[in-house]
């Protein structure tokens, strides 16, 4: 084996440190790791393999039999893993046939005696020595560069529970996004589950307008502050966002409030109507709210909430031209006279935009980021998780991601409801450009879902994401929608002529 990270040390005191470590590794390990681990009999290797497992289960009570006799035990989990104890191993040859090199492809495998059969080990594996050391155990870690850091980042985020208070917390995988943030849930010992958002630095990308990487073009947030924020702006003014428990701005690590697990779907998949019409009021009534530009956050640092300006709006709609049309061409560009008229077109129709009513838009308000509240009340009910990427701009644009949801279809009776919903909200409140507000949700709408049309192709080929194309064509079917207001028809040729949408769509 070869490695060039320096080697992890670890104390651990008893053996519920040493089942703690097991569940950290479980959040740490990905399919293809081999996790090799050494030590005398009773050193505590089938401890930690019995808690890594039932972590990566969910399950504290599932039965994980010592392989000693089978040789191998396979677990069909959340990333499959196979159990592999070779002390009694006749010859190393015999991995193979026990399905050693099957089982490393799809999934994890943890291999105790690694010793029998160390020529056939992977070289990249990850190799746990545990040894005895006065009442406890010292745990010496010696792993590939890659699979260092994972391991290093969730005893980072191990030692930030422990900093805020939680050291002994139980940490369960929960999710992770489109994004490179993931998400676990935390059970502290007081039995109120928390979230905890990782959300590591990353390093700049590659310039792509102006000298800038696109997540300054586009105003992605790159670290923790916009989250902060806006959830205590919005929190302050009655909206239900989550309790910032503890916060680390330099690691990009952050302890919440568990607002809940209730969606706005049903068992399958499908949308609530009730649920999506108070989403929508909860829209209303946040657009109806003066929110400032610039927020304190700590002492030092001050948030400005960024301007969804012509740059952004541009470089996403941009997506269509370098991710979509290749695609659907089997890798050819588009021409330089498709993309000047299709950019030129969009310069004209945000040149529409300046007269439309601009506030803070959460940017994602859809289905994967509500939060339904069943026991709250008013806008309360509706619980807000995902707007660090927050701008002014367009409020249109917030009705354009829940009343055409991006990962569920809105069956055209739902759509008429939202909408209405919506607008006989915002006339009540007065002084509301109902004609204005129209165009600028056509504008907004066309413009998220030419962004969506380019960004479900870019996650399955630079990503490695294809799950993300079966949004596709409720995607296209959005947009169509969309190009039948009279100020999109320069857009809605042009779609046509390039075979984006179909002239009877």
């Amino acid at each position: 084996m070869t490695t060039s990270a320096p080697v992890i040390s670890l104390f651990l005191e008893d053996e519920a440190a040493t089942d703690r470590l097991g569940e950290d590794l479980a959040l740490a390990l990905k399919p293809g790791d081999c996790l090799a681990l050494s030590g005398d009999l009773g050193a505590g290797k089938s401890s930690l393999s019995r808690a890594l497992i039932r972590a990566i289960a969910d399950d504290a009570e599932l039965e994980v039999p010592s392989p000693t006799f089978t040789l191998v035990q396979a677990y069909e989990l959340r990333i499959p893993v196979a159990h592999f104890d070779l002390y009694r191993l006749g010859d190393a040859a015999e991995l193979t046939e026990l399905g050693f090199d099957e089982a490393l492809q799809s999934g994890i495998c943890l291999v105790e005696w690694p010793e029998m059969a160390e020529s056939e080990l992977p070289d990249d594996r990850i190799v746990l020595t545990l040894t005895h050391e006065g009442a406890g155990r010292r745990a010496m870690i010696a792993a590939p560069e890659k699979q260092a850091a994972r391991i290093n980042r969730v005893l980072a985020i191990r030692a930030f529970l422990a900093e805020a208070g939680y050291p002994l917390a139980k940490r369960r995988f929960l999710t992770g996004d489109a994004s490179l943030r993931a998400y676990e849930a935390i059970y502290p010992d007081d039995g109120v589950r928390r979230i905890l958002m990782d959300w590591p630095p990353l390093p700049e990308g590659p310039p792509v307008l102006d000298g800038k990487p696109y997540p300054k073009v586009a105003h992605i947030a790159e670290n923790a502050y916009p989250f902060v924020a806006i959830a205590d702006i919005l929190r302050e003014r009655g909206f239900a966002t989550p309790l910032i428990h503890a916060v680390d701005y330099e690691q990009g690590i952050l302890l919440i409030e568990d607002l809940g697990s209730d969606g706005v779907l049903d068992e399958n998949g499908q949308p609530i109507a009730e649920r999506y019409l108070e989403s929508v009021a909860c829209l209303a009534a946040l657009h109806a709210q003066a929110i400032p530009q610039d927020i304190r956050v700590t002492d030092a640092h001050m948030h400005h909430i960024p301007d969804f300006d012509r740059t952004a709006m541009k470089m996403e709609v941009r997506l269509v031209l370098d991710w979509h049309l290749p695609w659907k061409r089997d890798g050819a560009p588009v021409t330089d006279a498709e993309r000047d008229e299709y950019l030129g077109i969009w310069d004209t129709l945000i040149d529409q935009l300046d007269a439309a009513e601009k506030n803070l838009l959460l940017r994602d308000f859809h289905s994967p980021n509500i939060i339904w509240r069943e026991d709250e009340t008013g806008v309360k009910r509706v619980g807000l998780i995902d707007f660090q990427d927050a701008m002014i701009g367009p409020t249109a644009y917030d009705l354009a991601s829940i009343a055409q949801d991006a990962r569920v279809t809105i069956e055209p009776d739902l759509f008429d409801r939202l909408m209405e919903q919506y607008l006989s909200l915002r006339r009540a409140q007065g002084g509301f450009d109902e004609a204005g507000f129209l165009k600028s949700w056509a504008i907004m709408s066309a413009q998220r879902n030419c962004k969506l049309a380019g960004l479900w192709v870019r996650l399955m080929r630079r990503d490695g994401k294809p799950g993300y194309l079966k949004h596709m064509p409720r995607t296209l079917s959005y947009l169509s929608v969309a190009l039948q207001h009279e100020t999109l028809a320069p857009l809605r040729e042009w779609c046509v002529r390039t075979g984006i949408v179909t002239s009877e769509s």
